[in-house]
């Protein structure tokens, strides 16, 4: 039997180690791990992003996979090319499910000043990034959160707050934490549930998620 192909993209400013703790079947499934891409320019459309993106993919008919920004990217690259199924974790899958909080960003442009301030302050930038505010943890996620470079972070904020997707996409799993700080899960629809998962949950929870992206592709 063919093995499925999974192409994992990891959060904002993240790199692919945060897929470092799944555990997924080498006889069921091949996995590759793309990376981020400094945008061409501040005006590069998502669209245009996605499209460098899928330059990465060697297999056709792939199962994309993505965590919070990168599940607004790989519901992109979908647009562009056929694949079997779209994975998205911790992530939207539609402008409205934004949070408030979100919203008023976008409205009032503040996150024009977001990369210096949170490149300044570590723990501000993860706590923006993965919802975490236990110190202890802030050298865990150094490793992960590895991807600051200031053109992409400036981009990437202002790509996610002004996504026009108003409807969810074919062919969409959705896996959504209970306890997600960035995108709470009161404003998702139509999800998978994981108890107690935050936005790092693909770290923290990596099992479940795992029985979670296999069982979709199963089933």
């Amino acid at each position: 039997m063919a093995k499925t192909n999974l192409y994992f993209v990891p959060g904002m400013a993240a790199n692919s180690k945060i897929f470092e703790n799944l555990s997924l079947d080498t006889e069921l499934f091949n996995c590759y791990f793309l990376e981020w891409k400094i945008p061409t320019s501040e005006e590069e459309s998502l669209s245009d992003y996605a499209r460098r993106m899928c330059e990465e993919i060697i297999h056709e008919n792939p199962v994309l996979i993505g965590v919070s920004f990168g599940g607004v990217i790989v519901q992109e690259m979908s647009k562009l090319i056929k694949t079997q199924k779209i994975i998205i974790i911790s992530s939207i899958k539609m402008n409205c499910e934004l949070p408030k909080r979100l919203k008023i960003v976008q409205q009032t442009k503040i996150y024009n000043l977001f990369p210096s301030k949170f490149l300044e302050n570590f723990e501000n930038y993860v706590q923006f990034f993965i919802g975490d505010r236990q110190s202890k943890k802030l050298e865990a996620y150094q490793k992960y959160l590895s991807f600051r470079n200031q053109a992409y972070l400036h981009w990437a904020i202002h790509s996610l707050l002004h996504w026009e997707q108003e409807t969810p996409i074919n062919n969409l799993v959705h896996i959504h934490g209970t306890k997600d700080e960035i995108f709470p899960i009161i404003h998702i629809q139509g999800c998978i549930s994981v108890e107690s998962g935050t936005h790092a949950m693909v770290l923290t929870k990596a099992k479940k998620i795992s029985l979670l992206i296999a069982k979709s592709l199963i089933c």
